[in-house]
């Protein structure tokens, strides 16, 4: 009975364990969403992969130096549906992002739009 009862809470803790972490991944919980801050630069690497497609950019600042960027999106699987494919992006492309800064003051946005070269929006699949 003892052993049943501390597998029981072993099991108990896993499962709450796990619930948490994903809860805590999900969200823009590390983004300040009071705040719209834009970036314009070429695009150096797109990860369509789970669980979040990243956009990684090469961004000038007003001094002409070159400043890391990156943009995170929600998954490929809602991405897919609102129109991206893996090839939607490419190395070399001229690109505007813009959505919601980190909170830390890394060079990372939670991206709300995606604007091409020539002001083609790509559609982020937000709300799906």
């Amino acid at each position: 009975m003892k052993t049943r009862a501390l597998t029981i809470a072993a099991v108990a803790v896993g499962f709450l364990t796990i619930s948490v972490s994903l809860f805590a991944h999900h969200g823009t919980a590390s983004y300040d969403t009071s705040k719209t801050v834009t970036v314009k630069g070429t695009v150096t690497d797109f990860q369509f992969t789970n669980p979040h497609v990243l956009i990684f950019l090469d961004v000038k600042d007003d001094k002409d130096n070159v400043q890391k960027w990156q943009g995170e999106l929600t998954s490929p699987n809602h991405l897919e549906r609102a129109g991206w494919t893996r090839t939607s992006l490419k190395l070399g492309d001229q690109i505007t992002i813009s959505g919601f800064p980190a909170k830390s003051g890394a060079n990372s946005i939670w991206i709300s739009k995606v604007l091409q070269a020539d002001g083609t929006p790509l559609n982020p699949g937000l709300g799906n």
